[in-house]
């Protein structure tokens, strides 16, 4: 078996609008085409993200998260800091800020329904061994954290219902 990449990355979300939004409006995938009101082919390139309306409602604090993360490859460690800034001016959240890894440079941020993606630059000569500047911390370490800040926020603006 000789695999020469990955055909498709599929991901059940709450809200296919927003998650639409989010990958098609903010990061710029195109709109492949659409399979009745459930399902959503997005494209970079060969490379598709298929967005499937989800049954049962998930919630960033209270996951059997099944992915851990994915990622998307910038063409340099320039275009993922001007990435970050970016996605923080339209309120993406980030849940790490660009830092040197071994394969590069490096940041996650949460998508609507709490996935965690990464935007990272690979150096030419693939991973380098340690260096001092280069931050090693596993993206898991910083999205529980994150994940229950999102939901918090989340909780905060919901209208409070008093019974009477």
């Amino acid at each position: 078996m000789k695999l020469t990449g990955i055909n498709q990355i599929t991901l059940r979300v709450n809200d296919l609008r927003a998650a639409e939004e989010f990958y098609g409006g903010i990061l710029g995938l195109k709109l492949d085409h659409r399979v009745g009101a459930n399902i959503t082919y997005l494209r970079i390139n060969s490379d598709m993200l298929v967005l499937v309306k989800a049954e049962t409602p998930g919630s960033p604090e209270a996951r059997d998260i099944r992915v851990d993360h994915f990622g998307f490859r910038l063409p340099s460690d320039a275009e993922v800091d001007a990435a970050a800034i970016y996605l923080d001016d339209r309120g993406v959240h980030l849940v790490t800020r660009p830092a040197h890894r071994r394969e590069g440079r490096a940041f996650f941020v949460m998508d609507p329904d709490g996935n965690l993606v990464e935007f990272y630059s690979m150096h030419e000569g693939g991973i380098q061994k340690g260096s001092p500047d280069i931050d090693t911390t596993q993206p898991g370490t910083h999205a529980p954290e994150s994940r229950q800040k999102t939901a918090d926020e989340k909780d905060a603006s919901k209208p409070r219902r008093s019974r009477k």
